[in-house]
């Protein structure tokens, strides 16, 4: 097997993407190709202290950063690109996280108008210690301190829409994009049904961790050295984002209101398991009502995220996904070697 072809990108700050569609690519690049990116964080790098308001120092729209969008040679609408995580690592020794006014799980939105006055902003800076591999928690209103193990992740991770459309980056759906999965981690497989010539594959939204759900709306948020490994699929359609581990197979759905984000990943695996797996409709339909974890994702973003994960171990020896996972996790090994 030949090396592959190692494309580093390090963007200026007026290099990065705010949509998925709309905006041409940074570089063409071939299957199989690794790229080693930096990514900046959903902030561009503006929220450093506990006195950054992202009201005072980062203008809306312009939020959530992505690094891209790259142009898959050869990729057409009905094929699926595959991006395999090879690594992903905090380029910095801190990260934000904000409560945000009108923004988050348990308070009043846009959206969810009430009389309730909107949350105070507030900033917590966290020191990540990156050879311990920990993550610290100052509460700002006790002397309470907690450390937390990294768990670094990509929140945002995407293709350009079907159908002629631009979506914020802030927006998760059938593209990808801000789904704010902690699944989204080195060692997965993820695969992104392409909707427009050259797929325009985007990445951003370095979380050093998240909890399921990112109730307040914002994680442990940091800039990332991340490298994967891009490949094609030519001729096998992704209606939704799947992810693949060494351990289970994952679907999501984004949408609103929550169960049918909840609905969307679940038919999906389901579906998942007839097309890959030997399983009639209403038998995996059974099985996975009986074997399924369903963590959230998001419960805050445009559209909320659900996810569907199933444990290999209780599936048929079957090959998914043309065995793509498996392969791309040995060039990552021959890569760390």
């Amino acid at each position: 097997m030949s090396d592959p072809r190692i494309l580093t990108v390090r963007p200026e700050p007026g290099e990065y993407a705010w949509t998925f569609g709309g905006v041409p690519p940074v570089a063409r690049i071939a299957p199989g190709t690794v790229l080693d990116l930096y990514t900046e964080d959903c902030f561009a790098g503006r929220v450093r202290s506990e006195k950054d308001l992202v009201s005072e120092v980062c203008e809306f729209p312009f939020l959530n950063p992505q690094t891209g969008p790259f142009h898959v040679e050869g990729a057409e609408p009905g094929d699926t690109v595959a991006v395999h995580f090879v690594s992903v690592e905090p380029a910095r020794d801190w990260a934000a996280s904000t409560t945000v006014p009108l923004f988050g799980a348990l308070t009043s939105t846009h959206t969810t108008a009430t009389l309730q006055p909107p949350l105070p902003e507030k900033v917590w800076i966290w020191q990540l210690d990156r050879t311990r591999r920990t993550a610290l928690f100052r509460a700002h209103d006790s002397d309470i301190e907690a450390e937390l193990p990294l768990d670094p992740m990509h929140g945002t991770v995407g293709v350009a829409p079907a159908n002629l459309e631009v979506r914020s980056a802030l927006v998760p759906d059938a593209h990808g994009g801000n789904m704010d999965t902690p699944e989204m981690r080195a060692g997965v497989t993820c695969y992104l049904g392409v909707n427009v010539e050259g797929a325009l594959l985007s990445l951003g939204d370095g979380h050093a961790r998240q909890g399921e759900g990112e109730t307040c709306g914002v994680a442990v948020e940091c800039a990332m050295n991340t490298v994967v490994i891009v490949e094609l699929l030519k001729g096998l359609a992704t209606p939704w984002p799947r992810i693949e581990s060494d351990t289970h197979i994952i679907s999501t759905g984004s949408a609103r209101p929550l169960e049918d984000a909840f609905r969307i990943s679940q038919l999906d695996l389901v579906q998942w398991l007839v097309r890959d797996y030997g399983f009639s409709e209403l038998d995996a339909y059974q099985f996975v009502t009986q074997a399924v974890e369903s963590p959230l994702a998001n419960v805050c973003d445009t559209n909320y995220t659900c996810v569907a994960k199933l444990r290999k171990q209780w599936l048929p020896a079957r090959e998914t996904h043309r065995g793509t996972h498996a392969r791309l996790r040995e060039t990552a090994a021959a890569l760390r070697s």
